[in-house]
């Protein structure tokens, strides 16, 4: 039984989703003005993993994660750059699925834009002006945060306490407002910037409501889990909830999710782009293997803050590579394998309840530290095995399937020297990212890499097939 930490609540909660068996799951993906540094990473590496997790118990996922591609930092890139704010959104969208594809995340079910949804942004900000939750002011559009009864429940704040840091405020926008505690639908366009038609003039949508236009229209009034970093929960998640249900009377989200910062220094400083401190995924990768940097994020459990240095990277690579070698260890015993062993029931029960553990772990708010623990002793378990004088060879490849399972959820693949159909199948997936990517050397690479196992692809109209070569 799976158990939830919900922001909302501040409490663990069973999980129980709206449709049996199906998750809808919304996360909050980049502005894309820049690559992404590993802070910005974690976000999707951890709900990706807790997507696998979902899928491994048996849910189907519908997952959901924008592209916000509209935005004052795209705006300000598309100057500095010289181009267009679609070619800094298209340039940076492509960098991030690059990114994301080199650390094992699997793309979301659907990836919204902004710019593709104008139509629904203003038809949402029409119908919160239809009930009186917002008003326009001189081509700008503003959101009565004082008339929705239950703002601030999930950042747990008074709207007093939001009333005082709000009356600090000053400047043009304050001016435009009814209440300083409002915050922008849409605002009116400036000379040189991009815009749209709107009934309250040329403009563009305010941050807070793409994600709840985004968000109903590809899930649903209510949808099961929102996720997003431990930055997002107030104003932007606070707001959203503000939106969406002023509009729809529902409950927005049941259950919220927010992965914590990764850290660097000695004084554990958050990792951010306005800091300076960060550090590229596109540049570490250079240097470190992508599944290293994957294995190192699995380490933490998602609502933790996570230190990175290259001391902390380093335990990551070594701990990765004595999985490594368990695994490759008991593949090598496949050759010479069994059919039958007295020991196999007593060897399969153990299994069973390594299983029972890491499940038992895994369900506890997706502890993935407490996870992994129990795959390492699954590793030891292997070697072990291994060094038996006879194996077995339904022991060997039960083993091996319930490792690399579990491995895969963390977003870590390895390749025996048979591939199992499950490798088989994930290769392709990676292969298919690449060519939508237009990394053709990396999908040539993949290519290349089933050939030499003796696998043969054959895309067609309906997708890659693959055969085994005789």
């Amino acid at each position: 039984m799976i158990q939830i930490y919900n922001t909302l609540t501040r409490e663990k909660e069973v999980f129980q989703p709206i449709e049996a068996g199906k998750v809808r799951m919304y996360v909050c993906g980049p502005t894309v003005y820049n690559y992404i540094h590993i802070g910005n990473a974690r976000s999707s590496m951890a709900f990706d993993t807790i997507r696998r997790y979902l899928e491994y118990r048996g849910y189907e996922v519908n997952y959901v994660s924008n592209f916000t591609d509209v935005d004052d930092k795209i705006i300000r890139a598309a100057k500095d750059l010289g181009i267009t704010a679609p070619e800094v959104a298209e340039r940076f969208i492509h960098a991030f699925e690059e990114d994301t594809n080199v650390l094992n995340v699997m793309p979301a079910t659907s990836h919204p834009r902004v710019m593709d949804h104008m139509p629904d942004i203003l038809t949402f900000i029409q119908a919160l002006i239809d009930k009186d939750y917002a008003y326009e002011s001189q081509g700008d559009v503003y959101y009565r945060t004082r008339k929705f009864e239950g703002y601030g429940k999930l950042s747990h704040q008074s709207i007093d306490e939001l009333e005082i840091g709000a009356s600090q405020r000053t400047g043009v926008e304050k001016a435009l407002k009814e209440d300083p505690l409002d915050f922008a639908l849409w605002k009116s366009a400036k000379a040189d910037e991009i815009s749209w038609d709107s009934p309250w003039g040329a403009g563009r949508p305010g941050w807070h409501i793409e994600c709840s236009v985004m968000a109903t229209k590809h899930l649903g009034d209510t949808i099961d889990i929102h996720g997003g970093g431990q930055d997002l929960e107030f104003p932007h998640h606070e707001n959203e909830i503000a939106q969406s249900e002023a509009k729809t009377g529902q409950t927005f989200a049941n259950y919220w999710m927010h992965n914590g910062f990764v850290t660097i220094g000695e004084d554990d400083e958050k990792m951010s782009k306005s800091l300076g401190n960060f550090v590229t995924v596109h540049e570490l990768v250079k240097q470190v293997d992508p599944q290293v940097l994957r294995f190192f994020m699995a380490t933490t459990q998602y609502r933790r803050p996570i230190r990175y240095s290259e001391t902390t990277m380093k335990e990551a690579g070594v701990n990765l590579q004595k999985l490594k070698n368990a695994f490759e260890n008991l593949s090598f015993r496949k050759s010479d394998a069994l059919a039958e062993l007295d020991e196999d029931h007593q060897k399969l029960q153990e299994l069973i309840e390594f299983e029972t553990r890491f499940t038992t772990e895994m369900d506890d708010d997706f502890n993935t530290a407490n996870g992994i623990t129990v795959v390492y002793e699954l590793a030891k378990w292997l070697n072990q095995y291994s060094e038996q004088a006879t194996v077995s060879i339904g022991v060997t490849e039960k083993a091996l399937e319930q490792f690399t399972q579990w491995v895969s959820i963390f977003g870590i693949f390895f390749l025996s020297d048979e591939l199992l159909d499950d490798d088989i199948d994930q290769l392709i997936l990676d292969r298919n990212q690449a060519r939508k990517n237009r990394d053709f050397a990396r999908s040539d690479e993949i290519r290349d890499l089933l050939k030499d196992k003796g696998i043969t692809l054959e895309d067609t109209a309906q997708g890659t097939r693959w055969r085994r070569s005789e």
